[in-house]
C-alpha cells in the first residue's frame, strides 16, 4: 500500500513539476509577446522579405532624324523552378538529358555533363530558383522558350525569367564618345549620357521578394509594388548621314597620312547646332582608328596659322593695317626677335607682298612684324582685342570635359616674354580646342555673333516635346561689321589663290583659313617631326550656312600642311552637305525657254515615248536606235534621227531636259533616290554628270517648264 502511495506521490510532482514548465512557457511567450512582439515580427518580416529596386528603363539618345544613336535593350536573368512539384520526377528524368545538351549549345559557357549535374543537384536540393545564364539576350529566350522541360511555361516547366536593361549603340563607333556613357556607381558620366543622365535615367520602383533556399530571393507577385517610371529621350543635333561621311573621311585621311589622331567637326552657322562630330586616334592594341578621347572638346592646343585671323582682326579692328598695304619681308622671308628667328616656309616673290597676299599665302614673318610693329609699345591692346572676340572664354558646354583657352597677358611677368608677342600672332604661346576655334570661325560666318555649340535639340516623352533648346548667343558682336567683310574677302583668297587651292574647283564657293603648327615635345621644345595640320572654314561663302574644322595631329607619310593634309577631309564633308541640301545652293538655275520643236534634240528621251511623241507631231523622222531603250534625237536633212543614248551603271546621266517620270526611272535602275522639287522637266542635278554613283545616294532634280 504504501509502495502505490510512493508511485502515485512521484506521478503528480511529476505531473505538477510539467505544468507549472507548461504555465512558465505560456506565460514567457504572453511576455514576449507583449513586450518584444512587434520588434521580433519586423525583423523576421526584413530577414525574410526585403525590397528591392526596379530598374526604369533609361531613355533612347536620338539623332536629329530620330534614328537611335543609344538605346537600352533587354537582358534576361534565366532561372529555373527545378524543384516545382508541378514537375513530375519521371518527366524530368526523361526531359533533364536533353535540356542540358540544348543549354550548353545555346550559351557555350558549360558543358552539358556539367549543366545536367547542376539540374539534377538543385532538383536533389529542394532549389526553386536555380540560375542558368546571368545576361541572356532576347533571341535567346525565344529558342529557351522551345527547349525540354521549360517549354511549358512558368509553372509546369518552371521557367522564371527577370528582365533587365543593357546599353546599346546600334551604330556602334559613330560619334560614341559624344554620345558618351555614365557608370554611376564609379562617378564617371561622358558625353550626352553623362550630361543629361538624370534626364535619361528616369525613376526606379520598388518589389518585394522574398528569401527562399541558398538565400535566393524570390519575387512575392507578378506586378511591382511602386512602377518604375521610364527615362526621357534626348534628341541630338548629330545628322547621322553626315555624321558617317566625317567618320570615313577622317579615317581614311588619318591611315593615308599614318597620323596619330585627329577630329572633324560641322556646325550650323546660325544656330551653333552640331551636326557631326567625329574624333578617332590610333589604337595599338586593336590596329586600328578608334573613338576613345573627345579631342575635338577637350584637347587644348596650339593652333598655329588658323590663329593668324584673330590677329588680322586686331590689326583692322584698331586701324593698324589696310588690306591694299604693302610690306618687305625680304627674298629669304625671315626676321629675328631677340636672337630668335621667325621664317617662311616658301619666300614670296621679292618679298614685297601686299597684306592680303600676307593672309592668303599665310607668311609668318609679314603678320608677325605687323602684329609686333602695331603692340609693341602697348602689347596688352592686343590681347584685350582678342579678349573682345571671347577668343579666352570656355564655351561653357553641357558636355563635361572642355578643355580650357590659354591667351595668356602681359600683366603676367612670370609668362610673358619678349618673343611672346609675335609668337602669339601666329598662333603659339596660346592654346585653344577645335572646338573653340571653330566657334570663333562661325562668328565671323555669322557676321560677328557668336553662337553657342548646341549637341542637344530636344528632351522627348513618349514622343512628345518637354523641351527644345534654343540658340545661345556668346558675344553678341566680336567685331565691326566692316573689319568681318574684310576678313571674309581674306578667307575667300586663301582658297581661291592661297595656301587653300585644293578646294578652289568645288562647286560652291569656301571660305577658310589653313594652319599647320609644330608640335612641342616637353622640355625638348619644337622639332621638325611633328605637326599638326588643321583647316577651318566655312560654306557656301556668300551665304554661309555651315562651318567646318578638321585637325589631324602628327601626320608622318610625307605630306604635312593643312591644305594637303585637313582640307580634303573638309571638302568630303562639304561634299555631302551640298549635295543633300537643295536650299544651300549658291548657284541659280537659268530659265530657258525653247520655242522650236527640235528643242527635245540632245536630250534623251524613253524610246517609246520619243517614237509616239515625234508621229503624232508629224516631225518627220527616222530611226537608227533600234532595241535601245534610251535614245537621243538628232538633226540632219531629213528631220530627226533617233540614235542610241547609252548609260553605264556607275556614272551619273545628264538628265536636263528629261520629264519627271524618265529621270526617275532612270535614277532608281540605278540604285539611286531621287528628290523632286517644282514642275515641268529637269532642268538641275545636284550631282554633276559623269560622276561616279553610288548605290543609295540622294540626288536632288529641280523641274521648271523649259
Amino acid at each position: 500500500m504504501d509502495e502505490k502511495k510512493d508511485i502515485l506521490r512521484r506521478v503528480y510532482l511529476l505531473y505538477a513539476f510539467m505544468l507549472l514548465f507548461g504555465l512558465a512557457i505560456v506565460v514567457r511567450i504572453a511576455y514576449i509577446q507583449v513586450t518584444q512582439g512587434e520588434e521580433l515580427r519586423a525583423k523576421a518580416e526584413k530577414q525574410e522579405l526585403r525590397f528591392f529596386s526596379v530598374e526604369a528603363v533609361r531613355g533612347n539618345v536620338l539623332a536629329d532624324d530620330g534614328a537611335l544613336l543609344a538605346t537600352s535593350v533587354p537582358v534576361f536573368e534565366v532561372r529555373m523552378d527545378v524543384a516545382s512539384p508541378l514537375i513530375s520526377q519521371p518527366f524530368f528524368e526523361a526531359k533533364s538529358d536533353s535540356l542540358a545538351l540544348m543549354l550548353s549549345q545555346l550559351f557555350h559557357n558549360k558543358s552539358k555533363a556539367s549543366y545536367l549535374n547542376d539540374l539534377k543537384r538543385a532538383r536533389k536540393q529542394g532549389n526553386r530558383y536555380l540560375l542558368l545564364r546571368n545576361r541572356a539576350t532576347y533571341a535567346q529566350v525565344k529558342q529557351l522558350r522551345k527547349f525540354p522541360i521549360l517549354r511549358k511555361g512558368k509553372y509546369k516547366g518552371g521557367l522564371i525569367l527577370l528582365a533587365h536593361d543593357k546599353r546599346e549603340k546600334p551604330f556602334r563607333e559613330l560619334a560614341s564618345r559624344t554620345i558618351g556613357y555614365e557608370n554611376e556607381s564609379e562617378g564617371l558620366f561622358v558625353g550626352i549620357e553623362g550630361a543629361y543622365h538624370n534626364v535619361l535615367k528616369g525613376t526606379d520602383g520598388k518589389q518585394l521578394k522574398r528569401r527562399i533556399n541558398n538565400g535566393d530571393w524570390k519575387p512575392m507577385f507578378d506586378g511591382n509594388e511602386i512602377e518604375p517610371q521610364n527615362g526621357q529621350d534626348v534628341v541630338t543635333t548629330i545628322d547621322i548621314n553626315i555624321q558617317d561621311v566625317a567618320e570615313n573621311a577622317l579615317r581614311r585621311n588619318l591611315s593615308e597620312n599614318n597620323a596619330e589622331e585627329g577630329c572633324a567637326v560641322l556646325m550650323e552657322v546660325a544656330t551653333g547646332r552640331i551636326k557631326a562630330i567625329a574624333n578617332l586616334s590610333w589604337d595599338g592594341k586593336s590596329g586600328r582608328y578608334v573613338e576613345n578621347y573627345n579631342y575635338a572638346l577637350a584637347e587644348s592646343v596650339e593652333p598655329g596659322s588658323t590663329f593668324k585671323l584673330a590677329s588680322m582682326m586686331a590689326l583692322i579692328e584698331d586701324n593698324k593695317v589696310r588690306l591694299t598695304d604693302t610690306i618687305d619681308i625680304g627674298r629669304a622671308a625671315y626676321t629675328v626677335y631677340y636672337s630668335r628667328t621667325m621664317r617662311d616656309v616658301y619666300p614670296i616673290r621679292d618679298g614685297k607682298i601686299t597684306i592680303r597676299e600676307a593672309f592668303e599665302k599665310s607668311s609668318n614673318v609679314a603678320v608677325s612684324r605687323l602684329v609686333y610693329d602695331a603692340y609693341k609699345e602697348k602689347p596688352e591692346r592686343f590681347v584685350e582685342q582678342l579678349y573682345k572676340m571671347s577668343l579666352n572664354q570656355p564655351l561653357d558646354l553641357e558636355l563635361a570635359g572642355e578643355g580650357k583657352p590659354y591667351i595668356k597677358h602681359p600683366s603676367d611677368k612670370q609668362h610673358w616674354y619678349g618673343t611672346t608677342l609675335p609668337w602669339m600672332s601666329i598662333g603659339y604661346e596660346l592654346s585653344l580646342t577645335p572646338l573653340q576655334i571653330l566657334t570663333f570661325y562661325n562668328a565671323v560666318a555669322n557676321n560677328g555673333k557668336m553662337v553657342k555649340p548646341l549637341f542637344v535639340d530636344e528632351i522627348r516623352q513618349g514622343g512628345m516635346v518637354l523641351k527644345h533648346f534654343e540658340t545661345q548667343v556668346i558675344n553678341k558682336s566680336i567685331a565691326s561689321q566692316s573689319t568681318i567683310d574684310s576678313v571674309k574677302s581674306l578667307m575667300e583668297g586663301v582658297v581661291t589663290r592661297g595656301t587653300a587651292r585644293y578646294l578652289r574647283n568645288s562647286a560652291f564657293t569656301i571660305a577658310g583659313k589653313t594652319g599647320t603648327a609644330q608640335i612641342a615635345s616637353g622640355k625638348q621644345g619644337y622639332n621638325k617631326t611633328n605637326y599638326t595640320a588643321s583647316f577651318v572654314g566655312y560654306f557656301p561663302a556668300s551665304n554661309p550656312q555651315y562651318s567646318c574644322i578638321v585637325v589631324v595631329s602628327n601626320p608622318s607619310s610625307g605630306k604635312i600642311y593643312g591644305g594637303a593634309v585637313a582640307a580634303p577631309v573638309f571638302k568630303e564633308i562639304a561634299d555631302k552637305v551640298y549635295a543633300t541640301r537643295l536650299d544651300i545652293h549658291d548657284n541659280k538655275i537659268e530659265e530657258q525657254k525653247e520655242h522650236n520643236v527640235l528643242a527635245l534634240t540632245g536630250k534623251s528621251l524613253f524610246h517609246e515615248d520619243a517614237n509616239q511623241l515625234y508621229s503624232e507631231l508629224n516631225i518627220p523622222f527616222h530611226n537608227e536606235a533600234s532595241g535601245s531603250v534610251w535614245v537621243k534625237a538628232k538633226a540632219d536633212t531629213v528631220g530627226l534621227a533617233l540614235h542610241p543614248a547609252t548609260y553605264q551603271d556607275n556614272l551619273i546621266p545628264n538628265m536636263r531636259g528629261m520629264n519627271v517620270r524618265d529621270a526617275v526611272f532612270l535614277l532608281e535602275n540605278m540604285g539611286l533616290k531621287a528628290h523632286i522639287s517644282g514642275h515641268g522637266q529637269v532642268a538641275w542635278q545636284s550631282l554633276k554628270a559623269g560622276s561616279v554613283a553610288a548605290k543609295g545616294q540622294i540626288i536632288e532634280l529641280k523641274l521648271l517648264n523649259l
